[in-house]
């Protein structure tokens, strides 16, 4: 293990060597010939939803299991086409089961893009590549590190010259399926978005939609698929040895993980979606997409700021209540002063966010923590969640005894009447760096049903509630006990805290 790790360290350093030597030559981007979704499929299943719902409708996916079968069953119902968009998906028993339905339904028939952010394929490239090898499934990666590898520091390094370009991270979460169903929230493929993770699972939310809506997404998909940084895989990479093995191991994926899906025949998939339009929810809606760069990240022009702006007007025009959840919350100059002003007009604003012990990015809540003092003075509610949160089997699989809870989920609910979810969290990086893209919904009956959702997260049994002390220092209350300091899970983390919250790096979180 040692020899390995030194000799890890020699590639590094000749890579740094190679660096110096040669210069940095920068990736081109690719005007591929423009493809487009296929038209809505016409398939009994499709027919009787329309028979049943006529109009845009929508279905909250808040916990994790179910969100995972529901996204396979719509795959399994695909006739004609899927279209995938994320940030993330892991090769692990939820990963693993997206791959094989996936393929399965490529065997049938189904045409299939898949289009994913680059920041963490190296773990999976092998895998992406055997999927590209299907003669039905396309894969393209959003704005790709040249020099590839699967070691992360390493890649990190080929790189450097790049890092502006690299810094802007496609952060979209969507699939839209036969172009009549879509999915879009805050969910990556992973386990712990499915609470199916043995030690920590994230608390999240997606809708599906029905509806012209999803051809609203499907064509912002297209605008992605068709950008000159979504570059196919087959141009950075030329792996072909293992991608049949790997093919049929993914085909093999669903028998060997039948304990966690239950596999369905047509005649049931038809009774769950016809029970799922029964409980439909209506409403009118607008995509919030921020527009990937029309010719280089570098470009200040190509800011994807589009979905941000439409979240400060937002909060501009509440007249009396705004519930935020937001995993990573680091209110810009901007977003602070948009609360500030909304306060002033005496509206009522709730905010749910990660504490020291939640959040999986301790440099993110570092930069928090700056804020906190602001948030409490101007008169909002704030809270933390809680990793031993008493509800927290709601979000995974038992037993829960020794799993702790996170926050993922981005929501905003404003004056009962209109609900946004998406992938943005209120940070600088998902609201000026990153592309993002979410639902907003006007729907009194939906923002019943989330603001219902997320009631229990903000009860002390599940989160921390912030509050002054006469003195100005800041306390956290829960149900049972009151701390003077943020409940770290160690000296040392705190210490790290601190640190963290002095070095002037917010604007990248």
């Amino acid at each position: 293990m040692r020899h390995a790790y030194g000799f890890r360290r020699y590639l590094r350093g000749m890579a740094v060597c190679l660096l110096l030597l040669t210069g940095c030559t920068s990736l081109v981007p690719q005007q591929l010939p423009e493809q487009v979704a296929l038209e809505p499929a016409d398939s009994s299943l499709w027919r009787a939803l329309d028979q049943a719902n006529q109009g845009n409708w929508f279905h909250l996916l808040n916990e994790g299991p179910a969100a995972l079968d529901w996204r396979l069953r719509a795959i399994d119902s695909a006739v004609s086409s899927i279209d995938l968009q994320s940030f993330l998906w892991n090769n692990d028993t939820s990963g693993r089961l997206i791959m094989a339905h996936l393929v399965a339904a490529a065997d049938r028939g189904v045409q299939i893009r898949i289009l994913m952010d680059d920041s963490f394929l190296f773990a999976t490239e092998d895998i992406a590549v055997a999927l590209h090898s299907h003669p039905r499934i396309s894969y393209r990666i959003f704005n790709p590190y040249q020099r590839r590898s699967s070691d992360v520091i390493l890649r990190e390094i080929l790189n450097l010259g790049e890092f502006h370009r690299l810094d802007h991270r496609m952060h979209n979460k969507a699939m839209v399926v036969d172009n009549r169903l879509a999915i879009v929230g805050g969910r990556n493929l992973a386990d712990e978005y499915f609470g199916l993770h043995g030690e920590s699972n994230f608390r999240d939310m997606e809708l599906i939609s029905f509806g012209e809506m999803s051809q609203t997404v499907s064509n912002g998909f297209d605008t992605y698929w068709n950008n000159l940084w979504s570059i196919p895989i087959e141009s950075l990479d030329e792996e072909t040895v293992t991608q049949q093995l790997l093919l049929g191991d993914i085909r093999r994926y669903t028998l060997e993980l039948s304990e966690v899906h239950s596999e369905e025949t047509e005649a049931e998939r038809l009774l769950h979606w016809q029970e799922l339009a029964a409980s439909e929810i209506p409403g009118s809606y607008k995509l919030l997409l921020d527009q990937p760069p029309s010719q280089s990240p570098l470009n200040p022009e190509d800011a994807p700021i589009q979905l941000s702006q439409e979240i400060l007007a937002l909060i501009d025009a509440a007249e009396k209540e705004i519930v935020i959840l937001s995993a990573y919350l680091i209110p810009s100059s901007e977003f602070e002063d948009a609360l500030e002003r909304a306060r002033e007009r005496g509206v009522e604003i709730r905010l749910l966010t990660n504490s020291i012990r939640s959040n999986n990015h301790l440099t993110a809540h570092s930069a928090y923590r700056n804020h906190v003092r602001e948030l409490i003075e101007i008169g909002t509610t704030l809270h933390e969640v809680r990793i031993d949160a008493r509800d927290r089997s709601v979000y995974m699989q038992t037993p829960v005894r020794e799993k702790n809870l996170a926050l993922h989920a981005k929501v905003m609910i404003v004056d009962g009447r209109q609900v946004f979810i998406g992938s943005a969290n209120f940070d600088p990086r998902s609201l000026y760096i990153n592309t993002e893209m979410g639902f907003l919904v006007d729907s009194p009956q939906l923002s019943r049903l989330v603001l219902d959702a997320v009631r229990r997260d903000f009860q002390l049994e599940n989160s921390w509630g912030l509050r002054l002390r006469i003195d100005g220092e800041v306390q956290w209350v829960s149900d049972s006990e009151v701390l003077d300091s943020q409940p770290h899970a160690s000296f040392m983390q705190s210490i790290e805290d601190w640190f963290f919250s002095k070095i002037p790096i917010e604007g990248e979180l």
